[in-house]
């Protein structure tokens, strides 16, 4: 009798063991792994959408570059330079999106004196890299284009970096990392990666407890090299010194509005957060183009971060709308 229960018991913790490793490896798979949007279907929807325009980019000054990664793989950027300036912003897309989806922005900031940088993430686009880890290694990245612009302009480089998404989070990430832009802007971002997944996991699916998170942090830890619960921007905004903007919609429900209002909440110094009333998740921009850029115009001049040209031509576009 004794035997057998010892036989039951090794049967059935071997089938937990394997049940759990199958359900712990499906799930890393599943964000690791995440579907991407196809590039064609981006380049078309945007060209649609009229937010790419390809008779500008062919003739904006530009360059390509292949940037090296500390973690071992080339980044593809684009240095676009309508303006003799040292004045320059670094685009961070969204996951599953591509540097495609950064031109819209570039736009806006080449109309507020600002070049741009815009590149693939890791695992995106032309970009190498294996894995997606929703800015514990897109950080680096970020921090090595941050190293390839200031190679290109010099010492007087003036930079300031927007992020949309889990690139917002990969730029308030790096920002902790190392304080080093004029400002930050902070479209979307999630507060902390292993809520966001969890909130999307009991949203979406039928899974409503942890279990399965658990087990997928466990094997990324394992497999890709670092603790998805340390993807928290809550924890690194503290260190930001710099100017934050910070943007949402209210009827974002897939990274909920209140993790911006947190995050804005705990940044110290220097802040502002602009609420859309248009727009679902990562459209604040699409849905109130004109609102979205006066919005940043306002935070920049607010903080004396245009150009003295820059500055009255925005408060001459103002002051009418004032009256």
């Amino acid at each position: 009798m004794k035997k057998r229960l010892l036989w039951t018991s090794a049967i059935i913790s071997s089938v937990l063991t394997a049940s759990a490793t199958t359900v712990g490896f499906i799930a890393s798979n599943r964000l690791m792994y995440v579907k991407k949007k196809d590039e064609q279907l981006i380049l078309e929807r945007e060209t649609t959408a009229k937010r790419y325009d390809e008779v500008w980019y062919v003739s904006v000054p530009k360059s390509e570059q292949w940037i090296e990664s500390q973690n071992g793989y080339p980044i593809k950027a684009i240095f676009l330079e309508p303006h003799d300036t040292n004045r320059f912003v670094i685009i961070c897309h969204g996951v599953t999106e591509s540097k495609v989806n950064s031109f819209r922005f570039a736009r806006m900031f080449e109309r507020l004196g600002f070049n741009s940088v815009v590149y693939d993430h890791r695992r995106h686009g032309d970009s190498g890299g294996k894995t997606t880890s929703f800015g514990h290694f897109e950080k680096f990245d970020l921090k090595a284009v941050v190293e390839a612009l200031k190679l290109h302009v010099g010492t007087d480089l003036f930079y300031g970096i927007h992020g949309e998404s889990m690139g917002a989070a990969t730029t308030l990430l790096y920002g902790g990392m190392e304080d080093t832009a004029e400002f930050y802007i902070s479209d979307c971002a999630y507060s902390n990666i292993y809520e966001q997944v969890l909130h999307v996991m009991k949203t979406t699916t039928p899974l409503r407890t942890t279990l399965a998170l658990r087990l997928a942090a466990l094997f990324m830890k394992m497999r890709d090299g670092y603790s998805i619960t340390t993807v928290s921007p809550r924890e690194t905004i503290k260190n930001i010194e710099s100017p934050v903007l910070f943007i949402h919609s209210v009827h974002d429900d897939f990274v909920l509005p209140k993790m911006s209002e947190e995050l804005y909440a705990l940044k110290q110094g220097p802040k502002e957060l602009k609420l859309f009333a248009e727009g679902a998740h990562a459209q604040s921009f699409n849905k109130n183009p004109d609102e979205y850029e006066e919005t940043v115009a306002a935070f920049l001049m607010s903080y004396g971060l245009l150009t003295p040209t820059q500055a009255a031509t925005q408060q001459a576009t103002i002051s009418p709308q004032i009256k």
